[in-house]
């Protein structure tokens, strides 16, 4: 019987480092498969992306038969485009085994715990208010308006961080990638988990 995989919630203000930390987790070896949730939107594809790869990119008409339907763990509207978790891709993928990560905000987390409880959920934050005004103006791509919203979204999303079931301070990468590493294994290790993957050496011991 294979192993169901655990499903984990990622959010984190915009310059916290949450894009890196999953990259960098993705990337080390892993006794069980992992992978981030491709999500639905009716925005245009940019340059560069690919269906089904860095969005299932639909229209606004079908992603409206699929809220019909039921058929997200979450969506919401941002700017005037949907974006949504499709509940039965996610199901597929941890009946395979696979550890799914979702990188969404509060709100959606707390709409995918009302469908799914084990959901373990992970808030990122930044060390300090400076240093993520820092790192916003590091990327020299965003006008000081810009700037001032994504810090007053920032404040918005770290006031929900005690709704999660664990905080990561990102000041050292390499800590909070450890860290983040470590909580993945924990959930890997629960009694629910280990019953299954070990049940005919557990059930030998006791015979």
């Amino acid at each position: 019987m294979t192993t169901p995989g655990n499903l984990f919630i990622l959010s984190a203000p915009s310059g916290a480092g949450k894009s890196s930390l999953i990259s960098a987790l993705l990337k080390q070896e892993s006794t069980r498969p992992m992978q981030v949730s491709v999500s639905h939107t009716t925005r245009s594809p940019r340059p560069g992306e690919v269906n089904a790869e860095h969005y299932h990119f639909v229209s606004v008409e079908h992603f409206k038969k699929l809220i019909e339907q039921n058929a997200f763990y979450e969506y919401a509207e941002v700017f005037g485009n949907y974006y949504g978790t499709s509940e039965a891709a996610i199901d597929a993928q941890l009946a395979q085994g696979i550890d799914v990560f979702l990188d969404i905000d509060w709100q959606g987390a707390q709409q995918v715990r009302m469908k799914n409880p084990s959901v373990t959920t992970i808030f990122i934050s930044p060390p300090s208010k400076e240093e993520l005004e820092n790192r916003l103006r590091g990327r020299g791509q965003d006008s000081e308006d810009v700037i001032a919203n994504r810090m007053a979204q920032a404040q918005a999303e770290c006031s929900h961080c005690q709704e999660f079931d664990y905080i990561l301070i990102n000041d050292s990468f390499e800590l909070a990638l450890n860290d983040l590493t470590t909580i993945v294994k924990n959930q890997r290790l629960k009694r629910s988990q280990q019953v299954i993957q070990h049940k005919d050496l557990l059930t030998g011991l006791i015979l």
